[in-house]
């Protein structure tokens, strides 16, 4: 891996299982039209060490899109890695080599997503009850690149609930030469749940992903579903590699904070509120230049600023003065003007002990 981050030793919170790459150890989901590439350097003001993760790129974006459009971003993202939707091993093979190309630190395969697009398509969590063709799929990719491959995944689909059935889809895998495995520990249900009741009716069963870690202690398993606190995680690390956070993450991007210090040992670089939303106001500055949205370009229209601020509503989640932070960032008069100030200004309106 290209990561050289060190494991932390934080006592209780220190996994009791092998940790094969402690870069994983805590990450950030691939959600769609959220974890763009503005969301990505905001978290990354938070937590230097957190994995981060694109949204799914399906391979016809790929290969016949704008690639730059997709696959363009900061350096200052990494680690960060590029999840694939596809199901044609030969595609992916070919985008594979794209994100490595573009500098991107993993390749994730999209084997949990169960929306109606990605059935139309044949991938995402369709995928699951194909493990043979998913095996051909990593393998393709594996002999692509250099960079880790890895499966994000549901422990069943339907009426599938049954143990055996994501084991024998890990072992499938696994043999193909995948060595990492994100657990999205609910079934996904094909038809008659949207995407949004697929993360909330399932009931979770993280005892699926521990099962996974005893049976195949030498790959590294990963879990995700509905973790929203620093206990969560402390726990589920106890039993595996490491915890992917979704919309938690998002909504209270405050929570991964303490990350650094709590699960990388990397107490040096310690932030507050008031130093993020600086840093990202000169982000929104430069983006703004960059393309065009402050005029500078000669352009008519280009980069709007809520197209950054947007990720940033749930800064001061839970604290005093919250909500005018949200009000003043979200004002459509000041957001017109695309002024990267308005940050500053949102800023202001804090209680001093909120940042």
């Amino acid at each position: 891996m290209q990561s050289t981050i060190q494991q932390a030793a934080q006592g209780d919170v220190v996994s009791k299982v092998s940790t094969i790459n402690s870069g994983r150890r805590v990450s950030v989901a691939p959600m769609m039209d959220w974890t763009d590439r503005h969301c990505r350097m905001f978290h990354r003001q938070i937590t230097r060490h957190t994995w981060l993760y694109t949204e799914m790129v399906t391979t016809g974006a790929l290969i016949h899109g704008d690639v730059a459009r997709h696959l363009d971003f900061n350096e200052e993202e990494h680690p960060v890695a590029l999840q694939l939707g596809g199901s044609e091993p030969e595609d992916l093979a070919q985008c594979a080599r794209l994100a490595q190309k573009w500098g991107y630190d993993e390749v994730n395969l999209n084997c949990g997503c169960p929306s109606e697009r990605v059935q139309r398509g044949a991938f995402g969590a369709c995928l699951m009850a194909e493990p043979r063709l998913v095996a051909d799929c990593v393998k393709a990719m594996r002999d692509a690149v250099d960079i880790d491959v890895t499966v994000k995944h549901r422990i069943g689909i339907d009426q599938q609930e049954a143990y055996d059935f994501v084991r024998d889809f890990v072992g499938t895998i696994a043999d193909a030469g995948c060595r990492t495995f994100i657990v999205h520990a609910r079934n996904a249900i094909l038809k008659g749940l949207s995407p949004k009741e697929n993360r909330e009716i399932p009931p979770l069963r993280y005892e699926y992903a521990y099962r996974l870690k005893r049976d195949f202690p030498d790959l590294e398993i990963i879990i995700n579903g509905g973790v929203r606190t620093l206990e969560e995680i402390d726990a589920h690390l106890r039993e595996v590699d490491g915890v992917m956070l979704g919309r938690e993450a998002y909504h209270n991007p405050w929570l991964m904070a303490p990350f650094d210090a709590r699960y990388y040992g990397d107490a040096t670089r310690e932030t507050n509120r008031e130093e993020v939303i600086a840093a990202m106001r000169d982000y929104c500055a430069a983006q703004l230049a960059r393309h065009g949205g402050d005029g500078s370009n000669g352009r008519a229209q280009g980069l709007r600023l809520n197209s950054i601020t947007r990720h940033m509503l749930g800064l001061t989640a839970g604290m005093p003065g919250a909500r005018l932070f949200r009000q003043r960032l979200s004002d459509p008069r000041r957001l017109a003007a695309n002024d990267p100030d308005l940050l500053l200004e949102a800023l202001a309106a804090l209680p001093a002990a909120a940042v």
